[in-house]
């Protein structure tokens, strides 16, 4: 191996920036910020996009010294208009990935078409199955044994982008609806930085409704 080659293996990644879109505690926010604390993402969060100005997770970002935008209900009133400000302000800040955070919106064409391939969404259920803002309650409800965490690409139907990764959640005996929903907690907050991880190393391509993950 050359001293250059030796010199490309060992340089550091550049931290991917990314901004995130949330609606309230921010709790995967808050993994993802101290996964990037810890050194085991290389990522930077740019912009922290709230649609609800009461939302806890404006805090956690101002705790961790992240920039902040609030949009108010009358500007989502014309959802066109909400999102061309919020792809404005992403690009402005540099983001180049959009991370949805326990956003309780969809995104439409202004953010899509500004972000190909690049907005990524987490849902607390093995999609296609439970979709939907009640996915945990609905597979409770249901009674399955199994469900989980989905990662997938955002697109203009809810639920129904590309999926990158799942993780499963086995449904033990005898578990309230709140026991279940503490343990989907827990798989997102690993599965998601790792998810941003691989999109930092640039391992995620896109074919078709196929995600291929390059092998490490």
């Amino acid at each position: 191996m050359s001293a250059n080659e030796t010199e490309a293996a060992v340089k550091p990644l550049k931290p991917l920036k990314i901004g995130v879109l949330i609606s309230g505690s921010g709790t995967n926010l808050q993994a993802i910020i101290d996964r990037i604390a810890a050194g085991t993402l290389d990522a930077e969060v740019v912009l922290v996009v709230s649609s609800r100005p009461s939302a806890y997770g404006l805090k956690r970002a101002e705790a961790a010294g992240i920039q902040t935008l609030t949009l108010s209900k009358d500007l989502y009133a014309d959802p066109d208009v909400a999102d061309e400000v919020i792809a404005a302000e992403l690009k402005r800040h540099g983001a180049e990935y959009v991370i949805m955070a326990g956003y309780m919106r969809m995104v439409h064409d202004p953010i899509l078409a500004a972000f190909p391939n690049r907005v990524v969404n987490l849902h607390p259920a093995l999609l296609p199955s439970f979709k939907g803002a009640h996915a945990i309650q609905d597979a409770f409800d249901y009674g399955v044994k199994v469900t989980g965490v989905t990662v997938h690409f955002a697109d203009d139907k809810y639920d129904c982008g590309p999926i990158i990764a799942q993780r499963p959640v086995t449904v033990r005996e005898g578990w309230t609806v709140d026991e279940l929903e503490a343990h989907i907690h827990e798989v997102e907050h690993e599965l998601y930085p790792d998810v941003i991880q691989l999109l930092a190393e640039g391992r995620v391509h896109v074919d078709g409704r196929k995600v291929v993950v390059d092998p490490e």
